[in-house]
């Protein structure tokens, strides 16, 4: 299956697959965070576009399309063609600078990056039904609160996740009774004495349970009675392909608030 990127300019703005890592699950003891799975998996399932300069931008509160002030690094040659203040109301739009095409019933999600946080604005998410659109969507920000927000050189500002979105309204919501007797229901009984039982002996500190510190059934794609046959599809690390002579991506840029938004609220609030 291919997705289609055609390059708006001379040089758009990296794409690279999702990353893994996060700088605040990087912090925890024991990097625990990265045992959760699912976190894991949303890191990675997607595209991410990286900022090709580092650059500030300012919202006094306003509401026109003057209230945002940007001051870009010196290495922003072409900055008005990439990020702006189009839509007001606190919006800070970005040019994607690619025009993507989808296979027939695949939409693409922009959003923000995956369990990535950024202090003083949030990531508008879109849907668009790329497999027709012969013009290219944009990204869009809002600042949660008027301040000074950094977006730092290599850092992304957009996550591309195809979506085959004619398929989810075919989904219907039902209320299901589970079987007593049934496998499911049989399987999450053990799962729920397993559970309990490796917590209770963590928490009295039994050495076994200690030094095994997780459970591993999901990651692993097991049962916990490992007598039914783990699910063939599981999957516990996903790299998606990257545009022919990309060079290999970096780690990102620390997600941290940004201290001048932090010292723009402190002495505007007193």
């Amino acid at each position: 299956m291919t997705l289609e990127c055609h390059a708006m300019r001379d040089d758009p703005p990296r794409m690279v697959p999702g990353r893994p890592d996060r700088d605040w699950m990087d912090e925890f003891a024991g990097r625990h965070p990265y045992r959760c799975l699912p976190l894991t998996m949303a890191n990675t399932t997607g595209w991410e576009l990286l900022c090709p300069f580092g650059f500030e931008a300012e919202w006094d509160g306003r509401m026109g399309a003057d209230s945002i002030q940007f001051r870009p690094d010196e290495d922003a040659t072409f900055f008005e063609h990439f990020a702006a203040s189009h839509f007001t109301e606190g919006v800070l739009t970005f040019h994607t600078g690619w025009l993507f095409r989808t296979p027939p019933g695949w939409a693409m999600r922009a959003s923000g990056v995956p369990n990535r946080f950024k202090h003083g604005i949030q990531a508008l998410e879109g849907l668009t039904e790329t497999d027709w659109l012969p013009y290219p969507f944009t990204m869009n920000w809002r600042f949660t609160a008027p301040g000074v927000i950094r977006f730092e050189k290599d850092e992304p500002f957009c996550f591309l996740q195809p979506v085959q979105h004619q398929r989810v309204a075919a989904f219907k919501p039902v209320r299901a009774t589970m079987d007593p007797d049934g496998d499911l229901a049989v399987q999450y009984r053990k799962w729920s004495e397993v559970r309990t039982d490796f917590n209770t002996r963590m928490a009295a500190g039994d050495p076994e349970a200690v030094k095994q510190a997780w459970q591993r059934f999901y990651f692993r794609g097991e049962f916990p009675d490992k007598i039914a046959e783990a699910p063939a599809e599981h999957v516990n690390k996903r790299r998606l392909a990257a545009l022919p002579d990309a060079p290999p991506p970096e780690p990102p840029p620390p997600s941290k608030a940004h201290v001048g938004f932090l010292n723009w609220r402190a002495t505007t609030s007193s």
